[in-house]
């Protein structure tokens, strides 16, 4: 309504405020109208009272994936999973997007193309942009289209070209344009990897100063294997001085000091940088995963925060699942035995509940790893235990390995799935005693977690390994997640779990409803630590 005219920005930003302020009553009374013309819904919030206040955040994440719309890696479940967590607590939360070629607008409400204008500078011009809006699964997202640089997101793929670096640039540099002019005026902006990392410096170079000035910017990093380094003259093209950032202590690359690092500057002018690990602390990131960004990390060590991953707790639930052929909680176990003959009879395995029953869900595996599963399955295989494997490998080294490896466990207790089944997969969370893990910082499926969830022990393919021993009581800056997995099963090996359940299944089973009442969805640990970022940041 702002872009095409209707209000103006202060009034724009007095609505925001009150539908973030509400208790529900504001949303409960609008729902009618959300789809109606702008009229009708400008008349209804202008008349509505305000009924109740609740302090929390405006925050506009500002990113290249969201789950459902456009997903690739681990980002797009991320943004969403956080995302909801975030507005369930009281908080605001909007989204912004490129448009891209192709989009999946199955579970987007109201997608609309907005009837104004956006220009955006770059390259030494402004360029038009066009503007969409839609609501996923409760958050608005805005879609920016460039129109003169259409190319940019008309492409197959959302990454891997030689212009991404012009590609992202452009559509952060628009993201702010469109903010600018929008009115919007958020608590904070939320970047994302080094995709949207060139909004650090382009904030406080260029825009605080357009009605930002109460604005902060906080900085998620995936991981730090991706950086983006380039020519500093390439910083010209949204609008930066390269010459003011081409210094060792802003944008200038550690190891490559002829190119500027874009993540690089996203650490260096964000307030806060969360990276999200659920297994590795602070130090261990700075000192053994910046690749080449530890003098960087060490510098701002004062401002990165570790959070853990998470899952959605209204989807991965045993309690509530619709996957299930009879749900079960911490108080009441009894449909887990139901679920595993269920399993069983579908894969065609002996049925029998007092069967030790073993799953694997992986979206990726290395050939060190499969070579110890090997073993492993084929030792405990021969004791009765039976095996479900259900995953893929991108590698056709390892897919070539996996077809070996089905060959040569042609047994009667072992099946495997060759690709993901994701309403299997809630199936086997629930049937299975022990889910083997080859790693606990499982970014993609997040395993781990999801197997405490449904009473069943994350046990590490390599139990042994220094990843898994690294963590301990000593280590404060540790998430809950790694600090509970490590004084319960990171130390079990596969005999010693399947030992503890044949000799001693009430100590088993209660350890395991004792998992099973941890809460590590994104709305537990992940969202308090983001919760506590904001606030930290908006005092400065």
């Amino acid at each position: 309504m702002v872009l095409t005219g209707i209000i103006g920005g202060r009034e724009a930003s007095d609505f925001r405020k009150l539908i973030m302020d509400s208790r529900g009553g504001v949303t409960d009374d609008l729902y009618d109208t959300i789809y109606k013309k702008d009229a009708e819904l400008l008349a209804k919030l202008r008349h509505f009272s305000v009924k109740g206040k609740k302090k929390g955040f405006h925050i506009v994440h500002i990113c290249t994936e969201m789950e459902p719309v456009v997903s690739v890696g681990i980002l797009a479940s991320y943004v969403t999973g956080i995302s909801l967590a975030l507005q369930r607590k009281g908080n605001l939360v909007e989204v912004i997007l490129p448009k891209y070629a192709e989009l999946n607008l199955d579970e987007v409400q109201g997608f609309r193309e907005v009837e104004a204008q956006l220009y955006s500078y770059f390259n030494g011009q402004l360029h038009e942009n066009k503007v969409w809006t839609g609501v996923v699964h409760g958050i608005g997202v805005t879609f920016i289209q460039p129109v003169y640089y259409s190319s940019f997101f008309s492409q197959e793929r959302v990454y891997g070209y030689s212009n991404d670096f012009e590609r992202f640039t452009y559509f952060s540099r628009a993201s702010l344009d469109y903010i600018v002019k929008s009115g919007k005026q958020p608590d904070v902006l939320h970047i994302h990897n080094w995709q949207t990392s060139i909004i650090g410096p382009l904030f406080w170079d260029v825009f605080v100063n357009q009605g930002l000035e109460g604005t902060r910017i906080l900085l998620t990093c995936q991981g730090f294997d991706s950086q983006c380094l380039e020519q500093p003259e390439k910083l010209a093209l949204c609008g930066l001085d390269p010459s003011r950032l081409y210094r060792l202590d802003r944008l200038q690359d550690n190891k490559k000091a002829h190119l500027v690092n874009i993540l690089k500057g996203g650490v260096v002018f964000s307030n806060k940088v969360i990276i999200m690990t659920s297994i590795q602390s602070k130090d261990q990131i700075i000192s053994g995963l910046g690749h080449g960004l530890q003098p960087t990390l060490t510098i701002h060590k004062e401002k990165l925060l570790i959070a853990p991953r998470g899952f959605d707790k209204s989807i991965w639930d045993p309690s509530l699942d619709k996957f299930l052929p009879q749900n079960y909680s911490a108080d009441n176990v009894n449909g887990k035995s139901v679920c595993k003959v269920s399993l069983q009879r579908h894969l065609d395995l002996p049925q029998q509940a007092s069967k030790i029953l073993v799953g694997c869900i992986y979206s990726d595996i290395s050939e060190f790893d499969l070579e110890n599963l090997k073993m492993l399955v084929w030792m405990a295989s021969k004791k009765g235990v039976q095996f479900i494997f259900m995953g893929f490998s991108q590698s056709a080294g390892i897919s070539t390995a996996l077809e070996f490896f089905k060959e040569e466990m042609k047994d009667g207790n072992v099946r495997f799935i060759d690709n993901y089944d994701d309403e299997l997969s809630h199936l086997i969370f629930a049937g299975s005693d022990i889910l083997l893990c080859p790693s606990f910082d499982n970014l993609q499926l997040q395993v781990p977690l999801k197997a405490l969830k449904y009473g069943a022990a994350p046990i590490a393919v390599r139990p042994a390994d220094s990843r898994f021993r690294h963590f301990g009581d000593h280590d404060m800056e540790g998430t809950e997640f790694s600090l509970f997995i490590n004084k319960t099963f990171a130390q079990l090996s596969l005999s010693q779990a399947v030992e503890e359940i044949t000799k001693n299944p009430s100590e088993w089973n209660r350890r395991m409803t004792d998992a099973m009442m941890k809460d590590f969805s994104w709305d537990a640990e992940c969202s308090d630590i983001h919760i506590r970022a904001y606030s930290s940041i908006k005092e400065l």
